[in-house]
């Protein structure tokens, strides 16, 4: 692969962020409530640490993405500010202070997520799945999805998080192949597709979901390909989202895709098979989970049960 193939160069001149593609700024008092919580519990979140653009919206709704496995990540993608480095030791009472905060927002579908921690044999794998089971026995009728690393692509790291029932697994594949090599230093694009393949395998009941940035330099019939193999591999939500910098260190905004071709990538999906597609400037992973999960299980098939064959 030659080097002009993966590499993103530095704008000269920064894209203008069109006018219509505006974020509101943190307030209210649900918001500074759950910053109390957060804070009062030792706890980490994603809207936090990677500066998430509906971090005002969500939390004044009081839902917020719950980040396990500490703050540190032992992985360093390009696009990211979530803080890298060497972690400290996991702590095992992370899941009963995730559980109890959930309860204190007065959640009923709660979001799971992590720092990447190559430095644990499981990934923090068994941290994910004490969580899911804190969550349900602190909060009665609990819906609990979950945003999973990798796991160096450990079919038993897999197993653990799936046997403990998520509603929802979750993985995302963030961008093209062609930008993996410097957008998300450290994963590969086929691992993070077999995951998806794997979890469909292993417990074809739990609906599975994977979502992208768009605007770092790939092409619309690269993302249009990206779906097409989200929908090979049975993947039944995906989300769209335009990728927004957050800080001067990260990689730039090659370009902003207009509220049209949101909606003709959603088109794109649902014509490919994918069972339901949330595309749109604001769109996160997490963004409104509970809503598409809702929307997704007018679709879809019977629960059937855990078939572990990790």
């Amino acid at each position: 692969m030659t080097t002009d193939l993966i590499q993103i160069a530095p704008q000269a001149v920064p894209v203008k962020r069109p006018d219509w593609l505006r974020v509101r700024l943190p307030a209210g008092d649900n918001y500074f409530e759950l910053k109390r919580i957060m804070r009062g519990h030792g706890l980490h979140t994603v809207c936090e640490s990677a500066r998430c653009p509906n971090m005002a919206e969500c939390w004044n709704h009081r839902t917020a993405t719950f980040m396990i496995l500490g703050n540190l990540c032992t992985r360093s993608c390009a696009f990211c500010t979530v803080p890298k480095g060497k972690p400290l030791p996991l702590d095992g009472g992370e899941p009963e202070q995730v559980a109890e905060a959930a309860e204190l927002m007065g959640a009923r579908y709660v979001v799971v997520t992590s720092v990447d921690r190559d430095d644990q044999p499981d990934g923090g794998a068994t941290i994910f799945a004490h969580t899911i089971a804190a969550l349900r026995r602190r909060i009665d009728g609990v819906q609990v999805e979950v945003l999973i690393p990798d796991f160096r692509g450990s079919d038993e790291a897999l197993g653990i998080v799936l046997a403990a029932a998520p509603d929802v697994l979750n993985h995302n594949t963030e961008t093209v192949p062609r930008l993996y090599p410097v957008a998300r230093r450290g994963s590969r694009y086929e691992r993070s597709l077999r995951l998806l393949e794997r979890a469909r395998e292993m417990a074809p009941a739990i609906p599975t979901k994977s979502g992208l940035m768009v605007g770092l330099g790939e092409t619309f019939d690269e993302v249009v390909a990206v779906l097409g193999d989200l929908a090979a591999a049975g993947v039944d939500i995906v989300t769209i989202g335009q990728y927004l910098r957050p800080s001067g260190t990260q990689l730039p905004v090659a370009r902003f895709y207009t509220p049209d071709e949101f909606a003709a990538l959603k088109r794109e999906g649902e014509r490919i098979g994918i069972r339901h597609v949330e595309s749109g400037p604001l769109v996160r992973s997490s963004y409104h989970a509970h809503e598409q999960t809702q929307a997704f299980r007018g679709r879809v098939r019977p629960r059937l049960g855990f078939e572990s064959r990790a």
